[in-house]
């Protein structure tokens, strides 16, 4: 018998990192008693697992409350009793009353190498910001988001031309093996619990639709970065022509300068489509979009009218 198949959870998860997660706890033997989730939302691309779905195909009940803060939700945690709390990319901040109910303690599962980029989108934020990596951590959940003790982590490389979503996968990949390696510790009493230095670390926000908007005077390397942080399945970086919106849905940084002379923006170069930027070089846009539609090359001609 697995030494974990004593240990009674409630997991609140949302997402691939929900399902994984949740998955990694019924294969070492966890009781999960209640999984709390988020309902979809209709105005949201769903490119993701489903927590609910994975939680009804091993018969566990599932609750979708709008506000972790609801007292129903306490009462009903307080009578499961459990030993711990986890929770694996739940979107609200659940209440320290509600925390504190486990007595073996409560646990988030945050996609950065904490103490770095806490708070939103961590994935988004690593890639617009150039790291070369980022990675997977479990700590112990806090008043403060993701300020509490680091139990474990794992760290993935951010390559060169990865995409956001790229990168995601191999953060979720990250937290199912950080998960892995140290449920048992935590089931037995014996993880440590590292310094999570905040001093050390950075916060950011969530993130608009609007901070996808390209700016052409900056440099290449980070009109790029962003192009990456909001590629597809996100929303996608866009520019401006007169009343028409483009979409950047995928490009590559040219090996060459730019042709000189050429202002920045959209430029049709050669029946090629760049993007030139404001220290000289230029972004190969590979599709472009407009009204969701991709455009031929013979179509951007119109791009400079």
């Amino acid at each position: 018998m697995s030494n974990t198949s004593a240990a009674k959870a409630v997991v609140f998860a949302y997402h691939n990192v929900g399902v994984r997660c949740l998955q990694v706890l019924l294969a070492r033997g966890v009781d999960v008693a209640l999984v709390v989730t988020h309902q979809d939302n209709p105005n949201e691309n769903i490119w993701f697992g489903s927590v609910a779905g994975v939680a009804a195909e091993h018969g566990i009940p599932v609750i979708t409350p709008d506000d972790p803060a609801d007292p129903a939700l306490a009462e009903r945690i307080r009578a499961i009793a459990p030993d711990f709390i986890f929770s694996f990319y739940y979107r609200h901040m659940i209440p320290v009353a509600v925390l504190d109910i486990s007595p073996r303690g409560a646990f988030n599962m945050h996609g950065s190498l904490l103490p770095k980029y806490r708070g939103r989108v961590p994935v988004n934020w690593a890639v617009l910001r150039g790291e070369t990596e980022t990675g997977a951590t479990l700590h112990e959940m806090a008043l403060k988001p993701d300020a509490g003790a680091i139990i474990d982590q794992t760290s993935v490389p951010i390559l060169p031309d990865d995409t956001a979503g790229e990168v995601f996968e191999k953060v979720t990949v990250a937290a199912e093996q950080t998960l892995w390696r140290c449920l048992p510790g935590l089931i037995a009493g014996t993880a440590p619990r590292l310094s999570n230095d905040l001093a050390a670390g950075s916060y950011f926000g969530g993130r608009k639709p609007e901070d996808g908007r390209i700016d052409w005077t900056q440099p290449a390397q980070s009109v790029y970065n962003l192009i990456r942080a909001v590629a597809p399945p996100y929303p996608g970086a866009f520019t401006d022509v007169g009343e028409r919106r483009f979409v950047v849905n995928q490009a590559r940084l040219s090996r060459s300068p730019a042709p000189a002379g050429l202002p920045c923006g959209l430029q049709v170069v050669d029946n090629a489509l760049l993007g030139i930027c404001g220290d000289g070089n230029a972004i190969v846009i590979q599709e472009l979009t407009l009204d969701g539609k991709p455009l031929a090359p013979a179509q951007f001609s119109q791009l400079n009218h």
